[in-house]
C-alpha cells in the first residue's frame, strides 16, 4: 500500500508537469457539453431541459478522456528505463500500476468537479438526496477505477504512448452509442440493441436517476456488476502483461 501511494504521488506530479494534457482532459468534456447543450440541445427531445439529461453522459465521457492519459503514462513508463529502476528498488508491478490508477481517479474527480461547476452555471439542477449523491459518486468512482485498470492493461499492450492513446480513443467513443446524449429509443434498431446492453448505459442511467431523484431500478446493480467484471479481468490481464513485459 505504501508503494502504491508513493507511485500515485509520482503519477499526480507527472500530470501536473504536463499542463497541456491536463488542460485537454479538463477542458474537452466541458467544451463538448457546451456544444451539445447550446448547439444541439434545442433539437434533441428528452422530456425536459437537455442540460439535465446530458450531464451524466459528459461525466462518463470525461472518464474516457482521463483513461487515455492513464494508458499513455503506463506505456511511457514501459518504454523508458524507469521500470528497471523501480524493480531494483523492490517496487512490485502491482504497486506501479495501482499508482497510475489512483492518480487517474484523482484526475477524474478534479475533472468531475469542473464539469459540475460549469453545468450548474448553465442550468443543471440536481435533486438528489444525500444518499443519492453518495450513490452517484460511488457508481462514478467504480466506473473510473474499472476504466483506469483497463487503460493500464492497454498501456502494457501498446508499443508506444501514441499507440496507447489511439486504442483508448475507442474506449472514449463508447458513451456516444449509449443513453448518454440521446434517448436509445430514437436510435436505429440495429444500434439500439448494442446501446441498451453495453456497460455504459446502466452507469449513465444510474447517475442520471440518482442525481435527479428518480427511480433507478436495477441500473446501479448492473452498473456495479459491469464495473466489477471489467476491474477483475483488467487487473488479472495487467498482472500477466506486466510480468511478460519485464521478464
Amino acid at each position: 500500500m505504501s508503494d502504491a501511494l508513493t507511485m500515485a504521488g509520482r503519477s499526480v506530479r507527472l500530470s501536473a508537469r504536463t499542463p497541456d494534457a491536463l488542460f485537454t482532459a479538463l477542458a474537452m468534456p466541458v467544451m463538448l457539453m457546451l456544444v451539445f447543450v447550446y448547439f444541439f440541445g434545442g433539437a434533441i427531445e428528452t422530456g425536459g431541459k437537455y442540460v439535465q439529461y446530458v450531464v451524466p453522459g459528459v461525466l462518463v465521457l470525461c472518464a474516457g478522456f482521463g483513461a487515455g492519459n492513464t494508458a499513455m503514462s503506463v506505456a511511457n513508463d514501459m518504454r523508458g528505463g524507469i521500470i528497471d529502476r523501480f524493480r531494483s528498488m523492490d517496487v512490485g508491478g502491482t504497486a506501479i500500476l495501482a499508482g497510475h490508477v489512483v492518480a487517474s481517479v484523482v484526475r477524474n474527480l478534479a475533472a468531475t468537479a469542473v464539469v459540475f461547476g460549469v453545468a450548474a452555471a448553465i442550468g443543471f439542477r440536481p435533486q438528489a438526496s444525500a444518499y443519492g449523491w453518495l450513490a452517484a459518486v460511488g457508481v462514478l468512482v467504480c466506473y473510473v477505477v474499472a476504466l483506469s485498470w483497463l487503460s493500464a492493461a492497454v498501456g502494457l499492450i501498446a508499443k508506444s504512448p501514441e499507440a496507447a492513446g489511439g486504442v483508448t480513443f475507442f474506449i472514449a467513443f463508447l458513451p456516444y452509442p449509449s443513453s448518454g446524449f440521446v434517448q436509445i429509443g430514437t436510435m436505429p434498431s440495429w444500434l439500439r440493441g448494442f446501446a441498451e446492453h453495453q456497460p455504459l448505459t446502466p452507469v449513465i442511467e444510474s447517475m442520471r436517476g440518482l442525481l435527479l431523484g428518480r427511480r433507478v431500478g436495477d441500473d446501479p446493480w448492473l452498473a456495479l456488476a459491469w464495473c466489477a467484471g471489467i476491474t477483475v479481468v483488467s487487473v488479472a490481464a495487467a498482472g500477466v502483461l506486466f510480468r511478460r513485459r519485464t521478464h
